[in-house]
């Protein structure tokens, strides 16, 4: 029989255990409550009270890379170090037998230096500075920029106060190469020049981000974590060839000197398709070390240059005198070494000579500025202004490099009576060597101007590819025209002074030179000209064209200068995209009637 006694504790029980559960279950509720059902706004709210921590995920700015894939430009990781002054001191390793051992604090400072390259003292001053300013410092940067093997060999001194911070770098794997092209970055990984700077869009990556909630000791509290994935840049493909860039790098440096040039620059286009397949220049920046290329030096010639394009010019009035009909290149004209022409323009040839009575391919052949000027003459002037228009004169030549320079074409109303004739023959307008490449891939190409390109595509981090728009193709000069005009120029490689020189045994070459005056405070400088050797090959089917310039050579003051750069150039073009030879002979034309 149950009494009133036994009964009291076990009801007592029951109430402690009811009250414990009821209690259990409030804070079952609230942890539910705090931990899932407001976690965000508890998160949010600690993270703004500056408890909670992030830290940034990189996204890896995209490759450049040339039209074969191999690598320009490309991203690394690097790494800064950081040391917690507050924990300075001495640490316990143990040794090879086993033994605890403890490590005075200057010897660390040895050991770190010893691969920072940075002394002992150095070491030590970086700590002793912080705790100058505050006594309970955390931070003090140690280095910045170091390498992966350098992070490895710190991490590997299991020092626990000292610390290591990844972000992205630039590298450039072949320095130099194509250096005036991709340009380069600044310090903080900002696109300073080149296509780094013009196809950032498309290289740009976008950082991602981890935040989180962590306890005293630094432990990531559980459920507090929020990622924002980084999403990486594009890759860029050029049209550019590598190995043909650094053959052509080395040639121009060679023969730059040799003729003692201020600068040097060759250029290399597929003539079916208008892309530049190399563009080298010396001097030319490292952008692995741009502190060490004079600033002049940092971009590109090729692009941003400006030069009078003197007798490769000829070509250009041949073809339009051929295309309106007002000649062919067997037409004639009588050209003397000098002459005044009736509105008191005055021209004059490079070599005296008397009244000769030239061809249009014998004027091309001998480079007689009296006589293209006098095959000028037959074709109305707008109508002449009309064809350097379409040959892309004094325009940007759209591939898109920044800060191109358009040239200078001023228009008719602008030509005085020395203009009229002067620009016939290449003065009294700025051309640019993309200007010029272009007129003459359109002659390569039956007539047909394909916009130049140095860009391939963009390909997204999302697999899309991007291909830029170069412009539509325009049919400057009929295809009988373009050929009549190649017939002349390959008759200037085997009939002009420089036959020997240029020839590739096996090839049908075509070429014109220029020798143009360089303007310097309203006059021309006396001696010394910015030489052109512009040519294609094989000129029975024309698949490269090729332009050596040389800016003021003084070993040799004309375009012959430039012969053995440009023969070299067009031997390694060929035989890099396994050209066949010519099976065909020249066809000669007569120099004069």
């Amino acid at each position: 029989m149950t009494t009133r006694s036994t009964r009291s504790p076990r009801r007592r029980t029951v109430v402690a255990l009811a009250v414990v559960l009821a209690v259990l279950v409030v804070f079952v509720v609230r942890l539910v409550d705090i931990q899932v059902v407001n976690a965000r706004e508890h998160v949010d709210d600690s993270l703004a009270m500056g408890i909670g921590a992030s830290t940034t995920l990189y996204g890896t700015r995209g490759s450049i890379v040339d039209t074969n894939g191999q690598t320009l430009a490309g991203s690394i990781l690097q790494y800064d170090a950081e040391l917690d002054p507050s924990n300075v001191g001495p640490i316990t390793r143990t040794d090879a037998t086993g033994a605890k051992v403890e490590v005075d604090w200057p010897t660390l400072a040895a050991e770190i230096g010893a691969i920072t390259g940075q002394t002992p003292e150095d070491v030590q001053k970086i700590v002793a500075d912080a705790l100058a300013v505050n006594p309970d410092s955390q931070y003090a940067e140690l280095t910045k920029g170091l390498s992966t093997e350098k992070y490895r060999a710190l991490a590997d001194l299991e020092i626990p106060y000292l610390y290591m911070k990844q972000h992205p770098a630039r590298t450039y794997p072949d320095g130099a190469v194509a250096g005036n092209l991709v340009g380069f970055v600044g310090s903080g990984g900002e696109p300073l020049e080149g296509l780094e700077s013009s196809q950032n869009q498309c290289l740009t990556s976008t950082n991602g981000e981890r935040i989180y909630q962590r306890g005293k000791d630094g432990v990531v509290i559980p459920g507090t974590e929020q990622i924002t994935p980084a999403v990486d840049g594009g890759t860029l493909s050029l049209t550019i060839d590598r190995d043909l860039q650094w053959y052509l790098q080395q040639l121009i440096a060679e023969q730059t000197q040799n003729q003692s040039a201020q600068h040097g620059q060759i250029m290399v286009v597929e003539a079916k398709t208008g892309k530049i397949k190399a563009a080298a220049e010396y001097p030319t920046v490292d952008p692995n070390n741009v502190s060490a290329t004079p600033e002049a030096d940092r971009s590109s010639r090729i692009f941003r240059g400006e030069f009078e394009p003197g007798s490769t010019f000829k070509a250009l009035t041949a073809a339009t005198a051929i295309d309106t009909g007002a000649a062919t290149p067997t037409s004639t004209v009588t050209a003397s070494g000098r002459e005044t022409f009736p509105n008191g323009a005055r021209v004059t040839d490079a070599i005296s000579h008397g009244p000769t009575n030239y061809t249009l391919a014998g004027v091309l052949i001998d480079s007689s500025n009296v006589g293209i000027s006098k095959f000028a003459e037959k074709v109305p002037v707008e109508t002449r202004y009309d064809y350097l228009q379409r040959f892309g004169i004094g325009q940007v030549s759209g591939v898109g490099f920044p800060g191109e320079a358009d040239g200078e074409l001023r228009p008719v109303s602008d030509w005085d009576d020395q203009t009229f004739y002067n620009t016939s023959f290449g003065q009294g307008v700025a051309t640019t060597l993309p200007q010029l490449m272009g007129a003459y891939q359109a002659i390569a190409n039956d007539g047909v101007k394909v916009p130049l390109s140095l860009v391939q595509s963009c390909t997204h981090a999302d697999g899309t590819v991007e291909t830029p728009d170069s412009g539509a193709s325009t049919q400057v000069v009929s295809a009988s025209t373009a050929q009549q005009v190649r017939e002349m120029l390959e008759n200037v490689a085997v009939q002009g002074g420089n036959a020997r020189a240029i020839a590739i045994n096996g090839y049908r070459l075509g070429i014109k030179t220029g020798t143009g005056e360089i303007s310097e405070n309203g006059a021309y400088k006396n001696g010394v000209y910015f030489t052109t050797m512009i040519g294609m090959a094989p000129i029975d089917d024309p698949q490269y064209i090729v332009a050596v310039t040389l800016d003021q050579p003084t070993a040799v003051r004309s375009s012959a200068a430039n012969a053995a750069a440009f023969q070299q150039a067009m031997t390694q073009v060929l035989k890099t995209y396994r050209v066949m030879p010519s099976d065909s002979q020249p066809v000669l034309l007569p120099k004069t009637g």
